[in-house]
């Protein structure tokens, strides 16, 4: 069974038979949602600013390998802002989630050549769930930044795990995981999946859907720009680390290129690590 794949065009919309392969397999992958040129502009605003490494936060596997985490609420108006707010982003994940959206956070996750660290099996409603969303009406779009495959510990997924609903997460190390019982089960009856991007691609995913990434034991860099969204109508019912609902103003697509902020990340908020009780996190720790 081959993976659940679209190129993007100008002319990509969310058909019903991109939904159905949504709804069904849990995940699409959009190959070229950035190109070239935006994804030249959005590294830029990633590696020319000191403000992601100062908030960012390191988070150990259970073999004491590293990965930086730099997570932020708002999306701000520099330049990676526009992609959490444009229609090809935000846009398509409202039209996969069937309603409005708002963003819920925006995560830079950084494994380093040869000491990036595994993260384990786990749902990103599992941490969600416990922040008081009580529908997993959520969905991430992961982009690669930097090519991700099998060598430098891409994403592995189990395709239709979302139909499982929620499984129990416990603390696993540093890390919240899903019960590696109840996910052996799953992994009999359902296909292991490696999602290879190339930089640019994007893998929208539903918030149950079972996802890990191996270790980084490559030369190879693997960076990743995910784009977290709630709906609206899934408004959580505690205030927590993460936005309540706030509207969401979208932008057309063309606003990638056309910001001129790359540097700016003053209306971001960032998120302190401490306050999440899903992570065991070490901050500023280069």
């Amino acid at each position: 069974m081959s993976l659940k794949e679209y190129t993007f065009t100008d002319s990509f919309e969310v058909t019903n038979q991109v939904k159905s392969d949504f709804d069904e397999a849990g995940y699409i992958i959009v190959r070229g949602l950035l190109d070239k040129d935006e994804l030249l502009k959005v590294k830029e605003a990633l590696e020319s600013t000191d403000a992601l490494m100062k908030h960012s936060f390191q988070v150990n596997d259970s073999e004491g390998r590293k990965s930086r985490l730099c997570l932020w609420s708002h999306p701000g108006k520099d330049v990676t802002g526009m992609v959490g707010r444009c229609e090809k982003v935000a846009g398509t994940s409202e039209k996969l989630l069937g309603g409005e959206v708002y963003h819920y956070h925006t995560k830079l996750m950084m494994k380093e050549p040869f000491t990036g660290g595994e993260h384990v099996w786990h749902q990103d409603y599992g941490y969600w769930y416990k922040n008081g969303c009580l529908f997993p009406d959520m969905l991430t779009v992961f982009i690669a930044i930097d090519k991700c495959w099998k060598e430098n510990g891409c994403l592995q997924i189990l395709e239709g795990s979302h139909k499982c609903g929620r499984v129990e997460h416990v603390m696993v190390g540093g890390q919240t995981g899903a019960d590696l019982e109840r996910v052996a089960q799953i992994q009999k009856v359902l296909p292991l999946k490696f999602v290879e991007l190339e930089p640019g691609d994007a893998l929208f995913f539903h918030s149950n859907l079972l996802h890990n990434s191996a270790q980084n034991q490559s030369p190879h860099r693997r960076w990743a720009f995910l784009c977290a969204y709630n709906k609206a109508s899934n408004n959580p019912v505690y205030e927590h680390h993460h936005p309540q609902y706030t509207p969401l103003i979208k932008v057309p697509n063309s606003a990638i290129r056309e910001c001129t902020n790359i540097t700016d990340m003053s209306d971001k908020d960032f998120m302190d690590p401490s306050k999440d009780k899903t992570i065991i996190a070490t901050t500023n720790e280069k």
